[in-house]
């Protein structure tokens, strides 16, 4: 199933034009299923496990050494085809650890994407991660200068309640509205308003891993 259906990703695209009408501001919409794979934590949880394993053998049993390391081996093996499903990786990463992961990839899409190269500093990215249930407004620093704090928690808060709600389409359009409406407020259209960045829903693809 897509992360956005065919129909909300032409409203939000839709919402980013028209929003953009009303200000000299850019607002980008990007979202991915994840911002890691977290390949890394079956293998991690499978052999501290697995190097536990031996010692009550040694010290309680008269098991030969083979027997032992076989007994590790499969072990090892055994948690690892456990963990290695997705939903089951991500429940091994500690929250903070998928939050600060999630941040940076909302950077890196915030310098991917261009925003701090447009000629007013004032572009607004809204970033979703669903894998880690992390959504971040980012923005350039003229508007960021402009916006009272706590504002941008507000649009993810309305955001991340939709998507919970099952209405991810709903939620990018209000903060896509809201963001806009701050742009407007501060940057109006100018007479030079090139349209710097592109006008719809950013998809990323993961690995297949």
């Amino acid at each position: 199933m897509p992360l956005i259906s065919e129909a909300d990703n032409q409203r939000i695209a839709d919402a980013i034009a028209a929003v953009e009408r009303q200000t000299s501001g850019e607002i980008v919409a990007v979202v991915t299923r994840e911002s890691s794979t977290y390949l890394y934590a079956p293998f991690l949880w499978a052999s501290i496990l697995a190097l536990l394993v031996p010692w009550p053998l040694i010290y309680f049993t008269w098991l030969p050494v083979q027997t032992i390391f076989a007994a590790q081996l499969l072990t090892f093996l055994s948690i690892l085809v456990f963990t290695l499903p997705r939903p089951v990786r991500y429940w091994l990463v500690p929250r903070g650890l998928k939050r600060r992961r999630a941040h940076r990839r909302a950077i890196e899409q915030f310098l991917t994407q261009n925003l701090h190269t447009t000629q007013s500093r004032t572009g607004v990215m809204i970033f979703v991660s669903v894998a880690e249930r992390f959504a971040e407004v980012l923005a350039d620093t003229e508007i960021n200068a402009k916006v009272p704090p706590g504002t941008w928690q507000k649009i993810v808060d309305t955001l991340t309640e939709r998507i919970a709600a099952g209405q991810p389409g709903d939620g990018f359009v209000a903060a896509i509205e809201s963001a806009g409406a701050l742009l407007a407020q501060h940057f109006p259209p100018g007479s030079h308003d090139p349209n710097e960045l592109p006008d719809h829903l950013i998809i990323l693809e993961n690995d297949e891993l």
